[in-house]
């Protein structure tokens, strides 16, 4: 409180010219170092964090980028040739409801195990062993970030957290799942020729470490775009094709059939659903090698 004295004008400091008790200039310091702190320790897409543009760092799956760069259709057209269906999942799904998926036809499945050398599916053991005990055949995959480290660590770390195979007849061999970057530019940063070399270093160790070629899942846009659609893979690699339309389109160079398609991310009980170009006992053929 001011008091005025008789006989001497009022005056009123200005208020750019007031100070701040000492209790209000503490408070006020600690305000301006928490936010300082939050700026300098907030971690930059993280693992489990979400970014602006997309998912977050790990959660990526199969047909991520479809719908956003080739749009869909209808389901696929009626044809004679046998088919088996079949699905993929990822932690998106959560406890997958296999029991349901079996009794609505559904006989073969794929699960995410890994990404880059920094994420594993924490339902891996749920959704890989539990397709397997309702007599599913099944396999793993793993979602390729080329700008993260090389292809061979990327393969290591593939078999080594639940990307292996065995010679039981109900395990398909792994997939490299090579699609557009959820984080980031579509190719990784890298040029075509660059990505034909990271593919071929994955597909390389992948083989010296289980014995098997590992499928490759890719769209033809993609696939032309980031590769310029190169056609060396087609004689070795199963080929995993994402077209969200009544047919799977024109295919990869290299590729005279598809081994597999995805036809669409809003499918029964789990939305990404797949066709085997085959009967049953050619997916047991493709499990035993």
């Amino acid at each position: 409180m001011s008091v005025h004295r008789p006989g001497r004008p009022r005056t009123t400091r200005p208020a750019t010219a007031r100070r701040l008790s000492p209790r209000s200039r503490l408070t006020a310091a600690g305000i301006l170092l928490s936010i300082l702190s939050l700026l300098f320790t907030m971690p930059a897409t993280a693992q489990g964090a979400e970014t602006a543009d997309g998912p977050a760092r790990g959660e990526a799956h199969m047909g991520v980028g479809v719908v956003a760069h080739d749009g869909q259709g209808g389901l696929p057209r009626e044809t004679r040739a046998a088919q088996t269906e079949g699905v993929d999942v990822s932690s998106h799904q959560g406890n997958v409801n296999w029991s349901g998926l079996w009794s609505s036809g559904v006989k073969w499945a794929y699960v995410k195990a890994t990404e880059g050398t920094y994420y594993k599916n924490p339902y891996f053991a749920q959704q890989y062993n539990g397709s397997y005990n309702v007599g599913m055949i099944r396999g793993s995959y793993h979602f390729a970030t080329p700008d993260t480290t090389t292809g061979a660590a990327q393969a290591d770390y593939f078999v080594n957290n639940g990307g292996g195979w065995s010679r039981d007849g109900k395990t398909l061999p792994g997939a490299l799942d090579i699609e557009w970057n959820p984080y980031g530019a579509a190719c990784y940063g890298k040029s075509q020729s660059a990505m034909v070399t990271w593919i071929r270093d994955f597909l390389n160790r992948y083989k010296a470490r289980t014995g098997r070629d590992a499928v490759i899942y890719t769209a033809t846009s993609w696939w032309t775009q980031c590769t310029g659609n190169y056609s060396g893979f087609g004689a070795t690699n199963p080929l995993w094709i994402a077209r969200y339309n009544t047919t799977p389109g024109t295919l990869p160079a290299g590729w005279g059939y598809y081994t597999m398609w995805q036809y669409t991310s809003s499918g029964p009980i789990v939305g990404d659903h797949n066709k085997f170009n085959g009967a049953l006992d050619r997916v047991v053929a493709l499990a035993n090698g």
